[in-house]
């Protein structure tokens, strides 16, 4: 994919909020009632409206993400500045350039993962600068990791200037400024934004700083991982408690502080809490890759992970559960779906097993037996009848 855009500023119109009581827009009241722990100390922004994000925390049983804009409800003439005033609260303020002012087409969706945001933009061609003069009025103070999913974006950050395309990461700074560029071909671009405190990070900001505006994997190592948390936060986000939130909001967080540690060789200042953390997603990840393999067992994982079997031993048990125990609740679970999966009804009890890891059929069925107090057959006999 070509970046045209990076070549040149955008031409198109320039827009920035006017001043006033922006609290009087109806697309917008519906949706940032309360603020969040990220903009506790906000004040309003003369030149581009509030100064970042707001949003409702998630209700029991409610769907993490809320719509905060899609510009399909508003008339062509309100959708620039609602872009302007949204992303402003969303995230943090800046101007934009639209390439096609008179047909701009966006969407944002937002959802609250305990003292960090993520947010789901889609949008058409544009350019957007955060300012020194931006940054003076209203600073909130996090760091923000994108995951492109479509589009080609081009960022410039603390002197460098990136390219990047679906399936990598960047990191930005709100306290320093930026000029981005966005070309769709025609269609919209879309990236997961992970927005977190810079508080919540042990790294030093000279530790990271050479990570600004660079990409970095989303489809390998630990960005891999992240890329799997995000998109899955997204992609099945309903029903989701604030405590599940808040454990998916520290995840993340995890996850970040650690790729982060990973590119800039600083591994060593990050809390033994979170490497453990990190390394019981990994080691899970790999488990949920090899559970058809015989040979899976905390020796293997150790050796994957490049760590001591005693030490992985350790992290289970932090987690309470042990490797075993968990390789073997893993691969029961895969089984009793393929038990009740009606494409699979004429494939044998012991092929099952075997599929999943279990060298013997006598083995899988003892082992199924006791965790749910019947046989794999008679399992598989009541599902049928009572699908």
């Amino acid at each position: 994919m070509i970046c045209s855009a990076a070549s040149g500023a955008l031409s198109g119109a320039f827009l920035t909020v006017p001043s006033g009581d922006w609290t009087t827009l109806p697309w917008l009241t519906k949706f940032f009632r309360a603020r969040s722990p990220l903009d506790q100390d906000a004040t309003e922004n003369t030149e581009s409206g509030p100064s970042h994000a707001g949003h409702r925390r998630t209700a029991p049983g409610e769907t993490l993400l809320t719509t905060a804009l899609d510009t399909t409800r508003l008339p062509l003439r309100e959708r620039q500045e609602a872009w302007i005033e949204t992303t402003a609260l969303a995230s943090v303020t800046q101007r934009f350039t639209f390439q096609e002012p008179d047909a701009f087409r966006a969407r944002i969706d937002i959802g609250h993962l305990g003292s960090s945001q993520l947010s789901m933009l889609s949008y058409e061609r544009l350019r957007s600068q955060r300012t020194p003069r931006l940054i003076r009025q209203s600073d909130p103070e996090v760091y923000q990791i994108a995951l492109i999913m479509s589009g080609c974006q081009v960022i410039e950050q603390n002197g460098r200037r990136a390219a990047l395309g679906p399936g990598e990461l960047v990191l930005f700074d709100s306290s320093r400024p930026f000029d981005g560029w966005v070309d769709t071909d025609g269609g919209r671009a879309r990236s997961v934004i992970f927005q977190f405190p810079k508080t919540t990070v042990p790294l030093r900001e000279k530790d990271i700083a050479d990570l600004y505006a660079r990409p970095l994997p989303a489809r390998q190592g630990i960005g891999s991982l992240l890329n799997d948390l995000l998109s899955g936060v997204i992609k099945a986000h309903d029903g989701l408690t604030p405590y599940d939130t808040v454990r998916l909001g520290n995840t993340a967080s995890d996850l970040t502080t650690a790729l982060l540690a990973h590119y800039s060789e600083a591994m060593a200042s990050v809390c033994p809490e979170t490497r453990h953390h990190v390394l019981f997603i990994q080691a899970t990840e790999f488990i949920g890759r090899h559970l058809h393999d015989q040979a899976l067992g905390p020796t293997l994982v150790s050796a994957a992970q490049c760590v001591s079997t005693r030490h992985l031993h350790r992290v289970f048990k932090q987690a309470g559960t042990s490797v075993a125990a968990y390789i073997r609740e893993q691969r029961l679970n895969r089984c009793r779906q393929d038990l009740v999966n009606p494409s699979l009804q004429s494939l044998p009890i012991g092929a099952i097993g075997a599929r999943w890891g279990f060298s013997r059929h006598s083995v899988f069925t003892r082992t199924f037996r006791t965790a749910f107090g019947v046989s794999p057959s008679e399992y598989r006999d009541v599902s049928s009848r009572h699908p």
